[in-house]
């Protein structure tokens, strides 16, 4: 049997959220507690045969694709939620089941194409659902619109809108997230729990960054997140050399292919992204300003502020569609 961490997952069949991005390193894996390690396993397998339950249908991605969905307002949306997260402090999970919650909402009921409000609505009551799943403090709903929202809604609009996800969700909430996995994938890797910390934290920061991005629809919670702790390993000496094919073995009923389908599509948007966070070397210009052109320019400039148009909120309240029930139909 393949050695497992038996003290790290002491509520995994409770919540799999247990452990997340605390920053602290895991104790180091055993193999002493045999039944408390298949337990362990078997759970996971158990995650892995429930995943399909929690995520949108095979062909949402094509959706995105055909442009049926416009893909731009979900990262919009997504870029929304993740901001209200790091105002509040909430954890990575409240984010990604208010994003998991949102996807398979669009799945299943569309959006009317009215100027944009209706995706925020949505982005809202997700949030808030979610929130409500996992934060020991909640915001209110008036609070919780925050961070650049282009509309505000009444409390009596978002609770509807709440109660219409709900019912297309059929009350399922507690999803099997990639969460649901690093702990566990995190220690098949590193079996002696020496880098177990920065692994789950580092995985954690990549699932979040690459949450808005509509390709990683293809792939299921536990291919994201066996692929976000191999590039999380990668950026550790002793374990950059591991091979993504082994990734298979760590539990039954995982794919090799779409794991390293994923990691290779996760390696080329970190990549990405660390290129775009590299400083730019600005040279530096002296600018001479004369007193009197520079008091033009500031009279020049106030007069042209108090004349743009300002950003204006607009107040949407008892906005709330009836939609079909034809599960998503074009």
């Amino acid at each position: 049997m393949s050695v497992t961490c038996s003290g790290s997952f002491p509520d995994l069949l409770c919540g799999e959220d247990s452990g997340i991005f605390t920053g602290e390193s895991s104790p180091a894996c055993s193999s002493s507690d045999l039944e408390s390690s298949v337990s362990i396993e078997e759970s996971i397998a158990g995650f892995i045969e429930d995943e399909r339950n929690f995520v949108p249908g095979f062909d949402y991605l094509t959706r995105f694709q055909t442009q049926s969905l416009d893909a731009s307002a979900r990262e919009e949306s997504v870029a929304w939620i993740l901001k209200v997260q790091a105002y509040y402090n909430f954890l990575p999970l409240t984010s990604y089941l208010s994003v998991n919650y949102m996807d398979r909402f669009l799945y299943s009921r569309r959006l009317p194409d009215n100027n944009g409000w209706p995706w925020q609505l949505l982005s809202v009551a997700c949030l808030s659902l979610a929130a409500k799943m996992e934060e020991t403090v909640v915001p209110s709903l008036l609070d919780l619109q925050v961070e650049g929202a282009k509309y505000i809604f009444e409390t009596k609009t978002i609770r509807r809108m709440e109660l219409l996800v709900l019912s297309v969700l059929d009350w399922r909430l507690r999803s099997v997230t990639p969460f649901s996995f690093i702990d566990f994938f995190a220690c098949k890797l590193d079996p002696t729990g020496t880098f177990m910390g920065f692994l789950i934290s580092r995985a954690t920061k990549i699932i979040l960054s690459n949450i808005q991005e509509a390709s990683f629809l293809e792939y299921r919670p536990s291919s994201i997140a066996a692929a976000a702790i191999l590039c999380a390993a990668n950026e550790i000496p002793n374990l950059s050399l591991v091979n993504p094919e082994h990734a298979e073995s760590w539990c039954d009923g995982l794919s090799k292919e779409k794991i390293i389908s994923c990691y290779r599509l996760m390696q080329r948007l970190v990549l990405n992204d660390s290129r775009r966070k590299q400083p730019k070397v600005i040279p530096q210009l002296r600018v001479t300003i004369r007193a009197r052109m520079r008091s033009s320019c500031d009279s020049s400039s106030s007069s042209s502020s108090s004349s743009s148009p300002t950003y204006k909120r607009r107040k949407l309240n008892n906005y709330l569609w009836v939609g079909d029930d034809k599960g998503g139909s074009e």
